[in-house]
């Protein structure tokens, strides 16, 4: 860890506060320096994908099983020191309003794709975890052919066995932000 923070302050990469700075800039409400030791993959949130919640158990190379065991997700995440956790605040009409958390969503993985092309420059090791499912196709090839762009695709922070409100509350940001909203989470992993 001090290591990736020492190469950030020597200049070699973009500076800690531009990286945070180009988040807003690509859109997302919230952008904070992320701990990865709050990272904490939990085998009832991997239980959750296995059960089926969303849908894509076993058809998304980005989710369970393809995407790895739990304790290699694990793994994987706990090899990096140092990420940002980016968030879009979507505003509602009512509980109801699908048209707004649809917005929200398209509006936070848009911006999640485009940061995550920006950072794969500096930081070619990098490991986005981002909400719900990876979308870069309209149809994923799996289980029936080999991902299309294995180097891109984005797995959620759950498929990771992260438990989202824990990891907000962890870093100081807030999960609900109160009656009429909805807010999309994810995080890069930068080194």
């Amino acid at each position: 860890m001090e290591k990736g923070k020492a190469v950030w302050e020597k200049g070699q990469m973009p500076k800690r506060e531009t990286v945070l700075r180009k988040a807003e800039e690509f859109g997302f409400d919230r952008a904070v320096s992320l701990d990865c030791g709050t990272l904490k993959p939990l085998a009832q949130v991997r239980e959750m994908c296995s059960a089926g919640t969303c849908g894509q158990y076993g058809k998304n190379w980005s989710c369970p099983p393809a995407c790895g065991s739990l304790a290699q997700c694990g793994e994987q995440a706990a090899a990096y020191g140092t990420g940002i956790l980016v968030q879009t605040v979507g505003r509602l009409e009512d509980s109801l309003d699908y048209e707004g958390m649809k917005e929200a969503e398209e509006r936070h993985k848009a911006a999640f794709l485009a940061m995550a092309e920006w950072l794969r420059k500096p930081f070619p090791g990098l490991l986005p975890l981002g909400a719900g499912c990876c979308t870069l196709c309209k149809a994923c090839t799996c289980p029936e052919a080999p991902c299309r762009f294995p180097k891109k695709r984005i797995s959620s922070l759950e498929a990771y066995g992260i438990l989202v409100s824990g990891l907000c509350q962890s870093n100081g940001v807030d999960y609900y932000y109160g009656a009429g909203t909805i807010a999309y989470t994810g995080c890069y992993l930068l080194y």
